[in-house]
């Protein structure tokens, strides 16, 4: 068959979904109150499900009376007791498949929940919606008289007490029907390789000779593969080797510090950017417009959706909304309930919408300090131990100190500067340096992920402050006092800017 005539026949049958979808974006919260209460059914017998009363809500009022906001904290335990391979906890199916991913305040990893029916009804039905949205708005497309270059995750798949867990992106590809890897690029043998410098010289060995017209990965770690194949091709950019590129499907971490790069990559006016919302947790939010950065919160994919003012978080008067009572421009944490059996999870993601009609977002960062900028998810708490372990290590001890990351720039990678200002600064600042960088490798996987092989970041570079400059910078802003604290980690170098330029 032609490949003109299989993606004019792919291309209508994917945007068949659009009537459905704009039923949900017309009717939003009569959507999202069937959403609530087929879960509740459907988990009435479930261990959760006796102990909170489910046969006895029939609404979201009763729903929320009987029903505790979570963490994963609280959760692990039904966790592992699932990844034993008990049944009938918080779901009522078998979980066989667990996302294993970093950010917790006491592990190294957690294990998220993936159900069968949030494989298909979410995972997978948002990657044909993702499809959808984007051939609806570009008729013209040629998606599908080539193929998609994907980089995933690097894990392998483990199995234990006949659970399995690994990678989101493992766990989708493993689940994949055959005929979905005909229209990708590397093939699943290497999408799956878990040694990332034999990965990346396989998808290159594959990818190189295809007609590939779109790509999806994360930007830090797409960043690094594209200009592999540059390096190997002698190519001085894209689209000398693939002419048909016409869209990349971002996600993961910001794209505003790579957007200037990729241009330079992709040097073509009418090339397409696509964000979408993803999570071991569920899918999201996917970009519904050309040239927005603004996503359509979708909400028939088995998620019902509430919401924390951030102006509240965490105090005595902490308050939920659900989804019909949020207003534009505000700070909301997100907690989810879902068809894996998360009843009102927080997942620490906070979102700002954009529009209520329909509802529309954006990703404003993480309900505590991080830094995210290549998918490394490092929060206080990884920072603050592994500070203390060099400063137990070299007898050294700490005033004050600010985290922000160092932005990739052409071929260079990307790392973490640290300003920080000892009261008894270490003799050997090199070794205290490595100290602190082993020890974010023990304490957060995704950081150790980045690091490996100095493959997305490099080793941390830190920077020793003059006496008192956290004392000045302070001061000068009119900040003095113990209700003023140094911002530890952000997502920018506003902070460190300001404070090399005192320094």
């Amino acid at each position: 068959m032609p490949l003109a005539l299989i993606n004019t026949i792919t291309s209508w049958f994917l945007r068949r979904r659009i009537d459905q979808i704009e039923h949900f974006v017309n009717h939003p919260n009569e959507v999202q109150e069937r959403v609530l209460l087929d879960l509740v059914r459907t988990a009435e017998g479930t261990e959760v499900g006796k102990a909170y009363g489910f046969k006895e809500v029939h609404n979201y009022e009763q729903f929320v009376r009987r029903t505790p906001v979570i963490t994963y904290e609280v959760f692990e335990p039904q966790v592992e007791r699932a990844r034993r391979g008990e049944r009938n906890i918080f779901w009522h199916t078998p979980i066989k498949w667990f996302a294993k991913s970093s950010g917790t305040t006491n592990a190294k990893s957690k294990f998220i929940p993936v159900s069968e029916e949030a494989l298909q009804l979410c995972h997978y039905k948002s990657g044909k919606d993702m499809l959808c949205l984007y051939l609806n708005n570009n008729e013209n497309a040629n998606l599908f008289t080539g193929k998609s270059l994907r980089l995933g995750g690097s894990k392998e798949l483990y199995e234990q007490n006949g659970t399995y867990f690994g990678d989101l992106s493992a766990i989708l590809i493993e689940n994949l029907p055959f005929w979905a890897e005909f229209s990708c690029t590397p093939s699943n043998k290497v999408s799956l390789m878990s040694e990332w410098e034999s990965k990346l010289k396989a998808i290159i060995r594959e990818a190189k000779g295809e007609n590939v017209t779109s790509m999806a990965g994360v930007p830090s770690w797409m960043l690094v593969l594209l200009h592999r194949f540059l390096e190997d091709t002698g190519k001085s950019h894209l689209l000398e080797l693939w002419p048909n590129l016409e869209v990349y499907f971002h996600g993961g971490v910001s794209f505003v510090p790579y957007r200037e790069q990729y241009k330079q990559l992709i040097p073509k006016d009418d090339f397409r950017y696509y964000e979408i919302y993803n999570a071991s947790e569920g899918f999201f939010a996917i970009q519904d417009r050309n040239n927005s950065d603004e996503m359509l919160l979708m909400l028939d994919y088995g998620i019902f959706y509430e919401f924390i003012p951030m102006d509240t978080f965490g105090t005595p008067e902490q308050r939920v909304v659900p989804l019909w009572e949020v207003e534009t421009g505000k700070n909301y944490a997100v907690v989810i309930t879902t068809n894996s059996g998360l009843w009102r999870y927080m997942i620490g993601d906070t979102v700002r919408f954009t529009s209520t009609s329909p509802y529309r977002i954006k990703i404003t960062g993480r309900t505590k300090h991080f830094i995210n900028v290549f998918g490394e998810e490092l929060i206080i708490e990884n920072a603050e131990r592994a500070l203390k372990h060099a400063c137990e290590q070299t007898d050294s001890s700490v005033t004050d100190y600010t985290v922000a990351p160092i932005f990739m720039k052409d071929k260079l990678k990307g790392g973490h500067e640290w300003i920080i200002e000892f009261e008894k600064t270490p003799t050997d600042m090199v070794r205290f340096t490595e100290l602190l960088d082993a020890e974010l490798k023990k304490l957060n996987s995704d950081y150790e992920a980045k690091r490996y092989n100095n493959m997305t970041l490099n080793m941390p570079k830190v920077h020793v402050a003059r006496a008192r400059l956290f004392h000045d910078w302070l001061k000068e802003k009119d900040k003095l006092g113990g209700q003023n604290k140094v911002p530890r980690l952000s997502n920018s170098r506003e902070y460190v800017e300001e404070l090399l330029a005192m320094d």
